[in-house]
Order: C-alpha cells, then sequence, then structure tokens
C-alpha cells in the first residue's frame, strides 16, 4: 500500500535539499518512524539499520539521539516494549545536552505516553510539563503528542470537556505537521475512549444499541487508513468495532471480529486486554447459544485478568463474567464476579476523582 502522506512528501523535499552527512541522516531517521507509523516496518527497520552504519562511521550526537528515539518508537510499535521506555529516555538525555530543544520536547511528550499507558499519573504529569516548557509553538510533533496524552489523561477522569479541547489542539498540530498518521490515530483514540465509556456503561445497565455512532466511527478510521496508507496495527480497528458491536447485540459479528483478530492483538503486546475482551467472546457466545464453549471461555477469561490491568479493564471482566455466569445458571460464581466487579468499581471511580485532582492542579493549557 503506497503512502499518501503529506508530510512524507515534505520530508522527501527536505531530504533532497539537505547538506552534510548529518542532516539527511536525521531526516532519513524521521522518515524511517513515519514508514512505521504507516505499517510498514520492515521498509523502516532497513532504514534505520543503514543510519546505524552511518552512525557508527560518523559519530554525531543528532544522529545518535534519533536513532535512539526511532529505536524506543519501534519498540513500542512492535510490542509495546518497557524497552521503548529505556531507549527514549536516552534519546533525551543525548537531545537535552546537546540543545537539541525539539527532539528534547518530543522526547518528554512520548515518555508522558508511555507513563499514561502505564497509569503512571506522577511521571505523565512531570514529563508533560517537561514538553511543555521546552516545545516551540511549531514543534507540532512535540505538541500533538502532548495534546494527546492529555486528552486522554483528562478523558479517563471523566471531564470530557476539558479532554475536547486537548484532542482539537492535538488534531490541530497534526494537520499543521501533514502528518495524516496522527490524525489516525487520534481518531483512533478518541473512539476507544468513548467505547470504553459505552462498554462500561453495558455491563452496568445490560443495554444495548447505543454504539451505532461509534461503528460510523470505527469504519471511518478504517477508511482513513486506506486513504493514507495505512496503519501500524491493523489490528486494532477491528477489535474496537467488535467491542462496539457486543454492546450493540451484533453478538454473531462480534465474535467473528474476535476470533480474526484478538489473537494478533494480544500477541503484538496487548495481553493485558485480554480478559475483558475473552469475557465479551464468552457473553457472545451464550446468546449464540454456544453454551459450552462460553463456560470454557469464561473460565479462561477469569485466568487472563491480570492484576496488572487498568482496574476499569478487570472491572468490566468481572462484570461482563457475572452476567455469562448468571445465564448459564451458574449462581455462586455470578456472585462472586459480582461482588469482585462492584469493589474494582469503586476503586476506579476514586481513581478517576483522584486524576481529576491531578489533572485540574498542575494546571496546564493546551497551545
Amino acid at each position: 500500500m503506497s503512502i499518501k502522506s503529506r508530510l512524507l512528501k515534505r520530508l522527501d523535499a527536505e531530504i533532497a535539499a539537505a547538506t552534510g552527512p548529518t542532516q539527511p541522516a536525521v531526516l532519513k531517521a524521521q522518515k524511517a518512524l513515519l514508514l512505521a507509523r504507516h505499517g510498514q516496518m520492515a521498509a523502516a527497520r532497513e532504514q534505520l539499520t543503514a543510519l546505524h552504519l552511518q552512525s557508527f562511521q560518523h559519530p554525531h550526537p543528532e544522529l545518535g539521539a534519533w536513532l535512539h528515539f526511532a529505536e524506543g518508537l519501534m519498540s513500542y510499535y512492535t510490542d509495546f516494549s518497557s524497552a521503548a521506555k529505556e531507549k527514549i529516555s536516552h534519546a533525551r538525555m543525548i537531545a537535552s545536552g546537546a540543545g537539541l530543544k525539539s527532539l528534547d520536547a518530543l522526547c518528554s511528550a512520548w515518555l508522558a505516553q508511555l507513563a499514561y499507558v502505564q497509569h503512571e499519573l506522577d511521571a505523565m504529569l512531570s514529563h508533560a510539563q517537561a514538553c511543555d516548557q521546552v516545545a516551540g509553538v511549531q514543534d507540532h510533533a512535540a505538541r500533538y503528542r502532548l495534546c494527546t496524552v492529555m486528552g486522554l489523561a483528562f478523558d479517563f477522569a471523566a471531564q470530557q470537556e476539558s479532554a475536547k479541547l486537548w484532542y482539537a489542539k492535538a488534531r490541530a498540530h497534526a494537520q499543521a505537521d501533514g502528518d495524516d498518521a496522527s490524525i489516525s490515530a487520534l481518531m483512533y483514540n478518541m473512539a476507544e475512549m468513548r467505547a470504553a465509556q459505552l462498554r462500561r456503561e453495558a455491563v452496568w445497565s445490560d443495554a444495548n444499541g447505543q454504539g451505532q455512532g461509534l461503528l460510523l466511527g470505527a469504519d471511518s478510521i478504517k477508511h482513513y487508513d486506506a486513504a493514507v496508507g495505512g496503519s501500524v496495527k491493523p489490528d486494532l480497528t477491528p477489535v474496537l468495532r467488535a467491542q462496539i458491536l457486543v454492546v450493540e447485540g451484533e453478538f454473531a459479528q462480534a465474535l467473528a471480529l474476535y476470533e480474526a483478530h484478538l489473537p494478533q492483538t494480544v500477541s503484538a503486546g496487548l495481553a493485558r486486554l485480554s480478559g475483558s475482551l475473552l469475557a465479551d467472546m464468552a457473553w457472545c457466545r451464550v446468546h449464540l447459544g454456544q453454551t459450552e464453549r462460553a463456560l470454557l471461555q469464561a473460565q479462561e477469561a477469569e485466568l487472563e485478568s491480570h492484576q496488572h490491568c487498568d482496574v476499569d479493564d478487570r472491572a468490566i471482566s468481572h462484570s461482563r463474567l457475572a452476567q455469562v455466569y448468571g445465564a448459564l445458571g451458574h449462581e455462586s460464581q455470578a456472585a462472586r464476579q459480582a461482588g469482585l466487579a462492584q469493589t474494582l468499581w469503586r476503586e476506579f471511580s476514586a481513581e478517576q476523582q483522584h486524576w481529576a485532582q491531578a489533572l485540574q492542579a498542575v494546571a496546564l493549557r493546551p497551545v
């Protein structure tokens, strides 16, 4: 699939016009990362390997910093590896020491992203503040990432109006940079947060039929990715669509999507989500009359409900399992799952309040 990215065209033009050994190489590292973000991991790896060889032969702090940063993102895009944090931290150290403010800001923004994924609130806010202090208004990549992280954080804290302001600024920075891959990622992240809220409401009320707008949003992501030339994690959007279809009561369609795409998603580093999604599959099987397989899948989901999962994912898992066991006539197991879910929902509510207070305290504003 060919990439139709405005940013790619600009990078190609800048590479052609660049002089000296270092600046073209730095731009090629940026191009390699863009290729990766459009799903062309093999081409990105080939480009980075060549740049590593050049760096060994002609070392330069700017190229070295960009290569450490690039390797961090490659780790993240491959399997959400914890190695990403170490590599990006190293890149930031070099960038800061060499006075490379734009890269320093970009590294800080990405460290905030990694902290958000791990729900390390204090680290996320610290890195976000560091980015905000260093990034210029025209540092669109750093500002986009910062605005996205803050939007997600406010969204998680149930502060949707503040989240919308950050998301709007994120989109503006991506558009200013001509970065279609970032626009796609923002579309996905916003849809995923809305789907998470919808799933919470569904297990609280056992209500269906609320996700039509979100289905259109998920389809829009797919069409946009096809138009601009692919995405780094193409299996994520079908899995998101499956989650919405479960809420819609379209159990056969949801199950087919889960069976086709969930194994790849889990193997790509998102095993922490498998508990709640397997519970969704068990719920689908209940409604499709596959009672024996539903029970086996529910038992599997119990085993996969890791303690290191986010608290809301664990709460959804146990809530859904309570519904599954109840529908299958296993009343004691249903009651146990419901009790676990109730405890976790209280914990989740307290966590949301804590995040909301912390986010208001730092008083960052979208720029």
